[in-house]
């Protein structure tokens, strides 16, 4: 088991690792609307969106991974009206990749975001 790490995602905020590579998958921590030098994105769904997206291609991408290796996805939304606006910026992201994904509605999410993604990928050296 590796614990991933990357400076151009997010540092973990609380006693939790960005990812866990293990046994040739990754496995994601969510990931919310902060940048890599810990600012919070406004609450906007497409600046949070996008930026959930490319904290989660960062942290792939330190696990010898990417996105077309993503094989299950879990989006958290605050407000289920957001999802037109998710699915149009997540389907850009994974372009004709179509990994297998759950979307569900929360009350509250951590910083009072509107939108949080995990994943789980296979690492690139895995077949």
């Amino acid at each position: 088991m590796e614990i991933i790490e990357t400076q151009n995602a997010p540092a973990a905020i609380g006693p939790y690792s960005q990812a866990i590579k293990a046994n040739g998958m990754i496995y994601t921590s969510g990931q919310i609307a902060i940048t890599p030098n810990g600012e919070l994105v406004e609450r906007d769904i497409k600046k949070q969106t996008k930026q959930v997206l490319e904290n989660l291609e960062n942290v792939l991408e330190e696990a010898q991974s990417g996105m077309d290796k993503v094989i299950k996805v879990t989006i958290y939304l605050e407000n289920m009206d957001d999802f037109g606006i998710v699915n149009v910026l997540y389907a850009e992201a994974f372009g004709d990749h179509k990994p297998a994904r759950s979307t569900v509605a929360v009350k509250t999410l951590p910083k009072n975001v509107l939108v949080e993604m995990d994943v789980i990928a296979l690492a690139y050296d895995y077949h």
